[in-house]
């Protein structure tokens, strides 16, 4: 007879083999068999009845603000709201201070994550001028997703507003590299036109446009140089069309907030609340995004969890900073849209797991077949539940999705074959490391 570590009974099973009712069997922290296994044994049996086993939800882009930043998040903290909302993975971003632009500040944070961060975690390396020609070599370390670029304003070093910079860090790299595409130097034109406490303002000032001409630009440049590229928080109506005209290089992301906010409404709601880079925008494109998503253009769901506290939100726009939390938020976010009928969980799946292995080249992960990492995320589809700022483990304390009513929310994580949350209870101490990556391996 057959014994299995962990078994999970009677679930409503999704994954590449289509949708229906079985058990899961783990061993060694993978996937070892799926079916009828009421004959097996197991170490630990979870029933699963009445709750969606889907595959690991893996969010591409979180700012976990550690280190020199922690007074808004950490490591520790970030990773607890990442696996209270479903979530195994992250892939966290180089704008700490100091940036994550070397050898030494790569080490410094997978350091950090060890042994603290409850789920599986990689790094970006931020692109710099100075360091454009040592790219080669940091793409490969161990734990890192790859290469990050602001061409839009950032902290620190880490903008390459100019075309020379971004055709240097393309050609030094070998690897997908990532962008926040907004235009500086419109960017920087435009400053001038915020009107002081006036949030509905900041779509006008970050118009569609500073987007839009960046990413034209971002494409010609990743087409001389014959490299892929992967375009986060894709905002705009334009750029879905015209990156879907592109996707032989160029990968998409998009996220829940842009596909759910829309302005001029969320920015009076939610005032300072709303406020991120690239904006909340309007109707029109908010279609588009979704025509992204419908359309099979966009690769992945990544959430830009970018928490701010309270009182820094509270300043009047433009000294309010740019950057909402979202990790804990995506998947029931994203699930109500499903029980709404504006994507399938076919879909879904697809942009908060395969799509991430695809794009990243994850070793061993994102996918919910044998020999696979065991990642699961249950969840219960008929559970309505209203979000609030109460609920969020994130040290900000806030959430732009307060009073949003969510059908759809996570009851476990299994992070490699391990329970590491139950019932909005975090049940293990820390268990992440760091994820592989077939380039690199």
């Amino acid at each position: 007879m057959p014994t299995y570590d962990l078994i999970i009974r009677n679930a409503d099973i999704i994954n590449h083999a289509g949708r229906g009712t079985g058990d899961i069997g783990i061993r060694n922290g993978k996937f070892a068999a799926f079916g009828d296994l009421s004959q097996a044994d197991a170490g630990e049996v979870f029933d699963a009845t009445g709750l969606l086993a889907m595959p690991g939800v893996i969010d591409t882009q979180v700012h976990f603000r550690e280190p020199g930043l922690e007074w808004k998040e950490d490591l520790e903290t970030g990773s607890q709201a990442a696996i209270l909302g479903g979530v195994v993975a992250v892939f966290e971003m180089p704008n700490t201070n100091p940036n994550t632009i070397d050898v030494a500040t790569f080490e410094d944070k997978l350091k950090r994550a060890g042994h603290r961060m409850h789920c599986d975690h990689a790094f970006y390396v931020g692109g710099t001028h100075e360091n454009v020609t040592q790219l080669g070599e940091l793409e490969r370390l161990p734990g890192c997703c790859g290469v990050k670029v602001f061409m839009g304003a950032s902290t620190g070093t880490l903008l390459i507003a100019d075309d020379e910079g971004v055709f240097n860090v393309l050609k030094n790299v070998k690897r997908r590299a990532t962008f926040h595409s907004e235009d500086e130097y419109r960017l920087a034109e435009r400053r001038a036109l915020a009107r002081e406490g006036d949030w509905t303002s900041h779509d006008f000032v970050r118009d569609a446009q500073s987007a839009i001409q960046s990413t034209h630009r971002l494409v010609k440049l990743a087409r001389e140089c014959g490299k892929r590229i992967h375009v986060l928080h894709v905002t705009t109506a334009e750029e879905i069309d015209f990156l879907a005209q592109n996707k032989d290089i160029a990968t998409v992301e998009i996220t829940p907030q842009h596909l759910t906010l829309v302005a001029p409404e969320a920015y009076q709601r939610l005032k300072g609340y709303a406020q991120m880079n690239p904006p909340i925008r309007d109707q029109y494109h908010v279609d588009g995004l979704w025509h992204g998503i419908n359309g099979g253009i966009a690769d992945v769901l990544g959430s830009d969890h970018a928490p701010h506290t309270i009182e820094e939100k509270a300043k009047l726009y433009p000294a309010s900073p740019s950057g909402m939390p979202g990790v804990q938020t995506l998947l029931p976010v994203m699930l109500t849209h499903v029980a709404n009928g504006k994507l399938s969980l076919e879909r879904l799946v697809d942009l908060t797991s395969a799509g991430a292995q695809r794009v990243f080249g994850l070793a061993g992960k994102g996918r919910m077949a044998e020999g696979y990492d065991a990642d699961i995320t249950l969840v219960d589809l008929n559970h309505k539940r209203v979000i609030t700022h109460d609920q969020m483990r994130s040290r900000c304390g806030w959430t732009p999705f307060d009073g949003f009513e969510a059908q759809g929310w996570p009851k476990a994580t299994i992070v490699r074959g391990k329970i590491v949350m139950r019932d909005d209870e975090i049940v293990l101490p820390s268990q992440g490391e760091a994820c592989r990556f077939m380039e690199t391996l």
